[in-house]
């Protein structure tokens, strides 16, 4: 009897662990916040391009009823002029939706259009410094650095049009003068973002899925590209503002 017992708690054993043996490494051994955003941060400092499709959502007191907004964002993170100098990290978000609205930066200047008010806004790019997803997605931004990294409760589950399984940390800033209160990063076992939640101050949250992720597809060295990309002539008679 004993030996048959014997026998039955081995069989056990050998199903056990050939079942762990077959499980992700993440189920087996759980990340800490800090060494899931260090993972990330890796990630994306050896990423040269990124192009991915959106959907946004806003909502909050302030910013009235909720707004959604969907397209096709492009980053590079670095480009040489024709001098081999090296260039600020691009960028461009193309909204299709419910309106097209264009947002542009070569690395010098940050441009604005939206189709609906027939007015682009034209200002520094030094404006996007402060912005998460222009100084990570090009290379300037450090999460470690620039962030108390936290582990957060949200639903892991929590990604539309994604089958990915996801984990999710928290992001305080820590500059006292940030216009953003937290952030919170779904991150996919590859290192990538899938989706992000940013609150404000006011408790105006913006949510942002991404889908139909590509990296390094574009090339840098591809200057006729570039200049199609990263720069944008409105329509005629589009109100154009300096600031």
């Amino acid at each position: 009897m004993k030996t048959i017992q014997t026998r039955h708690r081995n069989y056990i054993l050998l199903f056990l662990i050939i079942l762990l043996s077959t499980l992700p490494f993440t189920a087996l051994a759980k990340e800490s916040p800090e060494d899931t955003a260090s993972r990330l941060q890796k990630r994306y400092d050896e990423i040269n391009s990124l192009t991915f499709d959106f959907i946004q959502d806003t909502r909050g007191q302030l910013s009235g009823r909720p707004k959604k907004g969907r397209g096709q964002a492009f980053f590079v993170k670095s480009v040489r002029d024709d001098t081999s100098a090296e260039l600020p990290g691009m960028m461009r978000w193309d909204y299709s939706d419910p309106d097209q609205q264009v947002l542009v930066s070569d690395g010098e200047t940050f441009s604005m259009y939206f189709a609906a008010l027939q007015q682009m806004i034209v200002t520094s790019a030094e404006s996007l410094k402060q912005d998460l997803t222009y100084s990570f997605f090009t290379g300037s931004g450090n999460l470690l650095q620039d962030f108390k990294i936290l582990e957060s409760t949200e639903n892991s589950n929590g990604v539309q049009e994604a089958q990915d399984q996801t984990i999710v940390i928290k992001l305080i800033p820590k500059a006292k003068q940030s216009q953003v209160a937290s952030i919170h990063l779904w991150i996919t076992e590859d290192s990538l973002i899938r989706r992000i939640e940013i609150l404000d101050h006011f408790d105006t949250l913006t949510v942002l899925n991404f889908s139909n992720i590509k990296v390094n597809t574009l090339s840098p060295d591809d200057a006729p590209l570039m200049k199609h990309l990263f720069t944008f002539t409105p329509p005629e008679g589009t109100e154009i503002i300096h600031q």
